[in-house]
Formats: C-alpha cells, sequence, structure tokens
C-alpha cells in the first residue's frame, strides 16, 4: 500500500482504535526514532493485539530496515511481534487483509535478506533474539520464532519444565530485561 493511500486513516492498531502510522515512520526515517519506535511498538501491538494497522505497516519498517542496517531489535522485534501475533490462534487477531496480502508477503521475502545481512553484524541479545524471531517465521518455524522472542530467563523456564534441564543460575541473563513483547508496552 502506498503511503499516500487514503486506506491508512481508517485502520485500526493494537489498541483496536484507529491509527495511522505513516508520521511515526517518517520521524524514523528523519532521525527522530526513540520516539516514534515507542510510539509503534505501544500502537501496533498491545499485549498481544494487533490490527490491519500493524500488518499495513510491516512493509514500511522492513523498507526502513533495508535501506538503515543499524535499526536493530527495535524494528525487527516488531515485525516479528505482528507477525506472531498474526499467527497466534490463542488471540483473536484479525486476518491479514486481502488487498494487503501481496505488499506483505513481498515485505517478508526481503526482510528475510535483510536479516541475513544484518545477523552477521549483531551482538547485542535483542538484536540476535529479534533476526533470529524474524528468520524463523520468514522460514515458516513459528514455535521457533516464538522461542526466539523470549527472554533467557523464559527459554530456561521452557527447559526446565520440557526437559527437566537444571538450571544453571550463572549462566543466565539478566532477568530484569522483558520479552519483546512486552518491551513496546511499557
Amino acid at each position: 500500500m502506498r503511503l499516500d493511500d487514503d486506506r491508512w486513516k481508517g485502520l485500526r492498531g493494537g489498541r483496536g482504535v484507529p491509527y495511522d502510522p505513516r508520521p511515526a515512520l517518517k520521524a524514523i526515517e528523519a532521525g527522530d526514532a526513540n520516539t516514534a519506535w515507542d510510539e509503534l511498538w505501544d500502537d501496533l501491538h498491545h499485549q498481544g493485539d494487533v490490527g490491519a494497522a500493524s500488518y499495513a505497516a510491516v512493509p514500511e519498517i522492513v523498507r526502513l530496515i533495508v535501506g538503515a542496517p543499524s535499526l536493530g531489535w527495535r524494528a525487527y522485534g516488531l515485525v516479528a511481534v505482528i507477525e506472531e501475533s498474526r499467527l497466534s490462534f490463542w488471540r483473536p487477531n484479525p486476518p491479514l487483509p486481502s488487498w494487503l496480502e501481496d505488499d506483505y508477503r513481498t515485505a517478508w521475502r526481503a526482510l528475510l535478506e535483510a536479516a541475513l545481512r544484518d545477523y552477521a553484524s549483531a551482538s547485542d541479545l535483542g538484536d540476535v533474539e529479534s533476526i533470529l524471531a524474524v528468520l524463523a517465521f520468514a522460514k515458516g518455524q513459528k514455535s521457533l520464532g516464538i522461542i526466539a522472542i523470549s527472554t533467557e530467563s523464559e527459554r530456561q523456564e521452557i527447559l526446565e519444565e520440557l526437559l527437566g534441564w537444571p538450571r544453571d543460575e550463572s549462566e543466565q541473563a539478566p532477568s530484569s530485561r522483558s520479552t519483546m513483547r512486552e518491551r513496546g508496552d511499557d
């Protein structure tokens, strides 16, 4: 969907109300990223809920990622949690609108290439996790994507519960970090 399309004005975000992400996307492009990312995380994804505005923003976020490899976990993470929410069978999120399907799928193909490019230089834990999540979702590996965007503590808990793997407290990541799904809802 083109940025000058009037449909943006009526699309609903993660809070279930109309939300037009174009000003925040333009702010990121102009270099005013922090406030804009906070806004996008807050309005496109809210406690697992997404809407058509969330889906429509994905191709634009991908365009930004492709053009600026240093966007990091906030960009990759937001796209990953939108996709996780879209695929969720336990949340009543709307389906991807048919008029957006081609742009959305094309964006995911471009995102896969960008994620492969950016993974090589990723060193921050959030960058690594969010890029791995995107790679997993792009390859149709939903459960792996969900695990990738979980915190180290959550992954340790899964291993402990399912496999009886003892938790080694000395190897745990700091527990004060929230999941990517929660980071944008602060």
